[in-house]
């Protein structure tokens, strides 16, 4: 390529240009990207229709609440026509069925409509928005705290919340405020099973027999925050879990407040004094495990790891160890101030000068389609042909999120998947607009001679839009 500039600023740290952006900033590509950190409440997604995760729950525990009183009343009345009584009224005191469609489960039809509403809201920020690089940063801290919609149950209908309310206020904030933004929120507390975590010595554990439950404590630490080399011990995980303890989410049948909101169970708390990385903390509840999360956020292991997953996620997979310090040091000195540490990384030399070689993931991949070429996918089809390229939005295989390394997206299937969205692309948009036009719009100076000379030699148009989706400039970044 003879300028990569442009390619990188619109590619590596945005989601693929629309026609004529290559010329618009050619003048300034990185003032282009160091512009869209300037206001952090864009990355915000906010609309009257989309609602709080905690009114979703509430609206999903309580009916399947119902349902379950519903099912009861069903079986005594079975029981009771079996004994020859008359059984009550259909739905009465029940869930009401779904008019025209009495099999249908009302809680799966909240679920799939929650769900949808965020989808679409999250498909058209992506496909239209003039900050892509925000919505690259939401993407990728988005993956790094994932939660999964296979978890299943009421972690499902509320994935899209999550990423609205604990990632996307906190992209360009203090990593602080994210990590305890997460750790509070509802769908991590119940995507790793610590809304059921209680303290075996506990008031609730010594009368329950309930135990112990260390999955958010281990990812906190290997994933989250220290990495898995950041120096603990398995005894530190076993502490932490102790410390979090307590932290759940309030239930249909709880007295206490509303269903699907964060709680503090103190007579689920492991009492005592616990040793986390040379530290003691004991005796403060709640106060324990916010002060422990704090700590976890400016320990140096955090500055490293998060330093290195932002270099190798941007730049490449082995990333220039002098950037990866840089940026570590710049987390420390700001106290994890993520809007100092994005800028560093975007002023960086080693940015700008190491070639475009990251395959750019499925789900990326298929929005700059959408905004490079004019095709619209509905947001059920953009799922549904990131699933097939694997990666199906918001369910990534565990809680370490999605590969970020190359050979995870360019396998032989992942190929000929790409080359058969390729021609559908290529077929749906027809013979406008003219292959090398629109190649010339999209790269500017950054198209290559080699893709240039193959989209000339192109035997018709749509051979020629398969050729330029194909090539090395849409497909890496």
């Amino acid at each position: 390529m003879k300028d990569v500039a442009t390619h990188i600023a619109l590619r590596r740290f945005g989601l693929g240009g629309r026609p004529g952006d290559a010329a618009r900033i050619a003048a300034d590509p990185r003032g282009y990207v160091e512009a869209q950190l300037a206001d952090p409440s864009r990355a915000h997604l906010e609309s009257p229709e989309l609602r709080p995760s905690t009114e979703i729950l509430r609206e999903v525990l309580l009916a399947q609440k119902e349902l379950r009183l519903q099912r009861k009343k069903d079986a005594n009345a079975a029981a009771s026509r079996e004994q020859g009584s008359s059984p009550s009224s259909p739905g009465q005191n029940g869930v009401a069925p779904v008019k025209g469609r009495p099999d249908v489960n009302p809680v799966t039809i909240l679920i799939r409509d929650a769900l949808e509403l965020d989808l679409g809201a999250r498909h058209a920020r992506a496909r239209d928005s003039d900050q892509p690089f925000l919505e690259r940063l939401v993407s990728f801290w988005s993956a790094h705290f994932a939660v999964a919609l296979r978890k299943g149950g009421v972690v499902r209908p509320v994935v899209g919340a999550y990423e609205r309310e604990a990632i996307r206020p906190n992209v360009l904030g203090r990593f602080a405020d994210m990590l305890s933004a997460v750790v509070h929120h509802p769908a991590m507390l119940m995507y790793l099973d610590n809304n059921a975590s209680t303290g075996p010595m506990s008031p609730a554990g010594r009368r329950r027999s309930r135990g112990l439950n260390e999955n958010l404590a281990r990812e906190l630490m290997e994933l989250h925050t220290l990495g898995v080399d950041g120096g603990y011990t398995q005894n530190d995980v076993t502490n932490l879990a102790r410390i979090l303890t307590g932290w759940t989410v309030i239930g249909a049948n709880e007295k206490d407040g509303e269903p699907g909101r964060f709680k503090f169970a103190a007579n689920r708390h492991e009492p005592g004094r616990f040793v986390l990385l040379g530290k003691t903390y004991g005796g403060r509840g709640i106060e324990d495990g916010e002060q422990a999360i704090a700590d976890l956020a400016r320990h140096p292991s955090t500055a490293r790891h998060i330093a290195r997953k932002l270099a190798s996620h941007f730049i490449a997979d082995n990333p220039p160890e002098s950037l990866v310090k840089r940026l570590a040091a710049t987390f420390r000195k700001t106290d994890g101030n993520l809007k100092e540490v994005t800028f560093e990384l975007v002023k960086s030399k080693e940015a700008w000068a190491t070639p475009p070689r990251k395959v750019v993931p499925p789900a990326d991949f298929l929005t700059s389609l959408e905004r490079g070429f004019g095709v619209q996918f509905k947001p059920q089809e953009w799922r549904r042909l990131s699933a097939a390229l694997g990666q199906p939005i918001w369910d990534p295989p565990s809680p370490k999120g999605w590969p970020d390394e190359d050979d995870a997206w360019m396998g032989p299937a992942a190929v000929r998947e790409r080359l058969r969205i390729a021609e559908f692309v290529a077929r749906r948009i027809g013979v406008r607009p003219d292959p090398r036009a629109l190649a010339r719009e999209l790269m500017g100076d950054a198209l290559s001679p080699a893709t240039a000379k193959a989209i000339d030699r192109a035997e018709a148009a749509q051979q020629g839009i398969e050729l330029l989706v194909m090539s090395p400039e849409i497909l890496r970044r």
